[in-house]
């Protein structure tokens, strides 16, 4: 399987007029087509000696959780401002309608690993490149991003230009 366009759904105006939301809820439901998904991750990364996935919340935790069972390795997440409960690092990023804030344990890997981070979609590149600062405030090394979505519209990949990005579909 290489089209997963086709269980993306397209849903017009929506959360606004003129936006076109990309739905990945029927990839998700679908067995067939997420495992597919998983193992096209896999396979691109698997020779990359990554010692652990940073899921971005939320639905980076559905695809980066998955993933890390696939290559048996830990799973991280980077969770909103306030819903982890030990000593965390946070960023604050902007968004088109204000900001937001992203945390991740202080503890969360030892420093010098090798990390992958893992999300559903790359628009701006406002919340990808909070989630790169978080985990280089762990001193890390980011091998790349693995992404199931790219909008290519936005042009989030050139504010993010320090790391290799993987991407299985772009609009």
């Amino acid at each position: 399987m290489s089209d997963f366009s086709k269980y993306i759904r397209v849903i017009p105006n929506f959360p606004t007029q003129g936006v076109s939301f990309k739905d990945i809820s029927p990839l998700l439901g679908n067995g067939v087509a997420f495992n597919a998904a998983i193992d096209v991750f896999a396979n691109r990364f698997k020779s990359e000696m990554i010692d652990v996935i940073v899921g971005i919340d939320a639905r980076g935790f559905i695809l980066g959780a998955a993933l890390a069972h696939r290559l048996d390795i830990g799973f991280v997440p980077i969770r909103k401002s306030g819903k982890l409960p030990f000593d965390c690092y946070e960023v604050t990023y902007n968004l088109e309608y204000g900001t937001d804030t992203l945390a991740i344990h202080q503890d969360a890997f030892p420093r010098g690993s090798r990390v992958l981070i893992c999300d559903d979609v790359l628009a701006t590149g406002g919340t990808l490149s909070a989630s790169i600062e978080l985990v280089n405030q762990l001193e890390a090394e980011i091998i790349g991003v693995a992404l199931l979505l790219e909008l290519t519209e936005f042009e989030g990949r050139k504010k993010v230009t320090e790391v290799p990005i993987f991407s299985l579909v772009e609009y």
